[in-house]
């Protein structure tokens, strides 16, 4: 029960900001969420902090502790991206569209509709409201789409729809308010504006704004011609004569009052300049040649005196300024380019198609991909963990098959064979083979060690294949059909066809071979489960009748027991050896709650259309996993059939079925206010309205609503280690694992077990009665601090103390080690005094230590494909030094 979410893939990015911490860190929002991807580790995570709706809005500051997000309900968080924890929330009353932090960390711009407002930056301060609204600026007759700080944080460039661009000073200015100075003549919207300085001076002395219809400005501070008052912000008068005196002690208390001023406030800008009352002047004007694309992102570099600009034609520039020189001009996709920024030092450009889910970080010197991540299209239909629980392959409505590594959350061969969607995905037992099946009519076997498809199935007669199963021996391959109600059953040595399984009259969407033997479990919507005896072929053995359609069926991992789950809302289980129905879940008012926008019923009288389509076990067979057409994920313990824990998919309010209850404020004659989508933003910029969907059998369930998602769960595996499992929903592939840190578990406590008695027999070196007490404590850090106390000549005798009741703890922490620790030849040397001294209990036990054994083996295997490259380079660098030295 102790699981928690860990990461989220199969949806890299979905649209908003992409930014760059610490030329390391790439963070990019994923829906509602935010992930986190090292590039120098090649690792990915997704931060357990959830946002009110989808993340439209990034902003960092510059040492990188801060994060700034801001989503479509104008809901703010302030999070500490070390910690991953949110310090401070706060909403903004309009809609905003840029949000920015002053280089010295001090300030936040935020682009609040017309409105540009200067919030100081609350930092690490527990107030009760800790942001404070320092000024507001309201000169845009337009909303904000772009903001830029200078290098003093003194100075705002922003771009807006009214097409300007403005200058704002932010200090207080002595005297009367001025107004910002304008740059006039963009004929369509500012995209970006930005500084630039002098190499040789570091002063402000030009800023760049480029608009939507592809055209970049140049702009120049011309101090000769700067003859603005600087004491008093206008122009001076010529004296008239006789009142020299008069005016020189004017001056003077004038000059007297400024120095005044200036003592209160550092509101002074560059040596004394006042640039948004400057003289500046257009210097140049260059078209970037893209019409009739627009341009939809852009960044500017300072150092380097780079741009980079993005268009809807999914093509990018990067340009060198102030000559306006092309230096590359290529092409990502077909699709609008919605971010392109720089990173600290300026060899990186970061490129997001939110309609592919497209995440790029490429090396624009060597014309080298950094990073190259796509999400699927469509919604994930299907998952299958390989048997060394390191691999994860999803199958989507998008006709492609992807391969995910868990640990670092890469996809890293995608397959695009499959010309309708991927329904069903099966690892064979060598690790090294996956199968897929799809509405095209085909099952194809991927070789996953030279990613190629080395073998098709086809049927006789064009059909669509929903489900799929193997063997233990994976000589025989089966696969259900969503017409002909038949199981084609193929060899595959041969990819021949061997028999067709008749009796359904229903779609068959679940199939499952028994673990212990080979006899073949379908469901149907015909309301029956069959049993199949596929070598013998005496046809169905077995069957099972219900009174509602059969959505799914999974077997016990030891075979004796058979769950399937019903339309109305019930899983039912079966002993499949004498055919007698063991008990009834009903599991229909566990996952109700979620009303749609479109529901005329409340939500708690919306159960009547709930049921779970996927099943899945635990890997010890003690509780099973539910999940379906709702926001919940059921997890219930089989022998008592009792609920134990729901988890809810997502807070995201921008998915239909989250809320409960829905505001009658936003019901309008046209309907519901949400469904209604009066933003032509996309269509004036060239492209299409952007907007993930479904297709296939199943569309209306995904997007029924006029392209607004639905929360569901199409599909659950628990990894074979029994440590995580995965769920495929509409906000993408949910990864939960077990909290390693610390799991508290008073089984077999009294009064003399405490972390100081541990302190106590290490000091009296006594290894062995340290460990059992961590053990009985079940603290991980007290746990692998006994196992590295003991000596290397004492690890057996240690060993063969262990009670057998703590085997299973024991060889967890030895597995995390495995992976984590630098240690490896004595971690090696307790796996193997443990297996020596405890195997035959093990194997008279598999069952129980099923989950503990696999994860061992899921680390030896990983530690050994890390080891092997850089084993085999010294290796044979090792003989080259050895035949070179012999022939001398």
């Amino acid at each position: 029960m102790n699981y928690f979410f860990q990461n989220l893939l199969g949806a890299p990015y979905r649209g908003g900001d992409a930014i760059i911490i610490q030329n390391k860190l790439l963070v990019s929002p994923v829906g509602n969420r935010v992930s986190v991807t090292d590039l120098n580790k090649f690792e990915t995570i997704t931060l357990p902090i959830q946002s009110s709706s989808n993340i439209c809005h990034l902003a960092a500051s510059h040492d990188g502790t801060f994060l700034l997000t801001v989503d479509e309900n104008k809901r703010c968080l302030f999070i500490n991206l070390p910690r991953r924890v949110v310090l401070h929330r706060m909403t903004f009353k309009h809609p905003v569209h840029a949000v920015k932090f002053s280089p010295n960390g001090k300030y936040i711009a935020v682009a609040a509709g017309k409105l540009l407002q200067i919030w100081r930056s609350p930092g690490f301060k527990r107030e009760v409201f800790a942001f404070e609204l320092v000024r507001t600026f309201a000169d845009c007759n337009d909303k904000i789409v772009a903001i830029d700080w200078d290098t003093e944080s003194k100075y705002l460039l922003v771009g807006s729809k009214d097409l300007t661009a403005r200058l704002f000073f932010v200090n207080k200015v002595w005297g009367d308010y001025k107004k910002p100075f304008l740059f006039l003549g963009h004929r369509d919207t500012v995209v970006g504006c930005f500084f630039g300085v002098d190499k040789k001076s570091n002063k402000v002395n030009k800023a760049y704004t480029i608009t939507r219809d592809c055209y970049l400005f140049s702009w120049g501070y011309n101090e000769n011609d700067d003859k603005l008052d600087k004491l008093g912000g206008e122009s001076p008068e010529p004296s008239s004569q006789g009142t020299s005196e008069r005016d020189g002690e004017e001056r003077g208390e004038i000059v007297k009052k400024r120095k005044e001023f200036d003592g209160k406030e550092d509101n002074s800008g560059e040596d004394g300049r006042y640039l948004h009352q400057g003289k500046w002047e257009l210097l140049r004007k260059d078209g970037f040649m893209q019409a009739p694309a627009k341009l939809t992102a852009c960044d500017y570099h300072r150092g380097l005196d780079l741009v980079v600009v993005g268009f809807s034609n999914g093509v990018f520039g990067l340009y060198q300024m102030p000559d306006f020189v092309c230096i590359h001009l290529l092409s990502i996709s077909r699709e609008k380019i919605t971010t392109a920024v720089f990173n600290e030092l300026g060899n990186w450009l970061t490129f997001g198609c939110a309609k592919l889910g497209q995440l790029l970080v490429w090396e624009w010197r060597s014309e080298s991909y950094i990073l190259k991540q796509q999400g699927h299209y469509f919604d994930v239909n299907c998952l299958a963990y390989s048997p060394d629980s390191q691999l994860l392959a999803t199958g989507a409505d998008d006709n492609k098959v992807k391969v995910w590594t868990v640990s670092s959350g890469f996809c890293f061969v995608t397959f695009t064979e499959h010309t309708n969607a991927v329904t069903a995905l099966h690892f064979m037992a060598n690790n090294n083979c996956l199968l897929s099946a799809s509405l095209d009519g085909t099952v194809r076997a991927w070789d996953l060690l030279r990613y190629r498809n080395f073998r098709t199935f086809t049927s006789p007669t064009s059909r669509q294949f929903v489900s799929l199963a193997a063997d233990q021996s994976g000589e025989v391959i089966c696969a259900g059909t969503l017409d002909s109600f038949e199981i084609f059953v193929w060899s595959m040595k041969t990819g021949r066809l061997l028999d067709i399984l008749s009796g359904h009259e229903g779609p068959v969407h679940g199939l499952m071979f028994s673990p212990t033997n080979a006899i073949l479990a379908s469901s149907s919507w015909d309301k029956t489960v069959r049993l199949w005896d596929v070598f013998e072929g005496k046809g169905a053995v077995e069957t099972f009748p219900h009174m509602h359609d059969v959505l799914t069926v999974v077997y016990r991992p030891d075979g004796k027991q058979l769950a399937c789950s019903t339309l109305d809302g019930q899983i039912h289980f079966w002993d499949p050896l004498d055919g007698l129905l063991m008990y009834t879940i009903e599991g229909r008012r566990d996952i109700a709650g979620g009303r749609l926008m479109t529901d005329r019923r409340s939500a708690a009288k919306s159960s009547l259309g709930k049921c779970f389509t996927t099943l899945c076990y635990s890997a010890d067979g003690s509780y099973i996993l539910a999940g379906g057409s709702s926001r919940y994920i059921c997890m219930y313990d089989v022998a008592d059939q009792i609920l134990l824990r729901r988890f809810q998919v997502t807070h995201n309010l921008s998915l239909d079925g989250v809320l409960d209850f829905l505001n009658s404020k936003n019901m309008t004659e046209a309907g519901p206010l949400d469904l209604i989508d009066d933003d032509n933003s996309d269509v004036e910029e060239g492209v299409d309205n952007q907007t993930r969907g479904n297709t296939g059998y199943d569309l209306p369930g995904s997007m029924a609503n006029h392209g607004r998602p639905t929360v569901r769960t199409k599909c659950l595996r628990i990894a074979p280690t029994g440590r995580s499992f995965a769920a495929a929903t509409t906000e993408g592939v949910l990864v939960y694992s077990i909290d390693e840190s610390f799991i508290f578990d008073p089984t077999d406590l009294d009064i003399d077990v405490t972390p100081e008695a541990v302190d106590a027999a290490l000091s009296m070196d006594q290894p062995s009665r340290a460990l059992i007490l961590s053990l009985r404590l079940n603290e991980d850090a007290l746990i692998k601090r006994c196992i590295f106390s003991v000596n290397p000549i004492d690890i057996r005798a240690v060993a063969l103390s262990v009670p057998h009741r703590y085997l299973k703890r024991l060889i967890e922490a030895l597995a995390d080690l495995l992976e984590n620790c630098p240690q490896l030849e004595f971690v090696l040397n307790w796996c193997q005094e443990l297996c020596n001294a405890h195997g035959n209990h093990i194997l008279q036990n598999y069952r129980a230590f099923l989950t503990a054994s696999k994860s061992l083996n899921k680390a030896l295997t990983r530690t050994h494909q890390d080891l092997a490259d850089p084993c085999s380079s010294n290796e044979y660098t090792l003989r080259y030094i050895c035949s070179f030295g012999a022939k001398k």
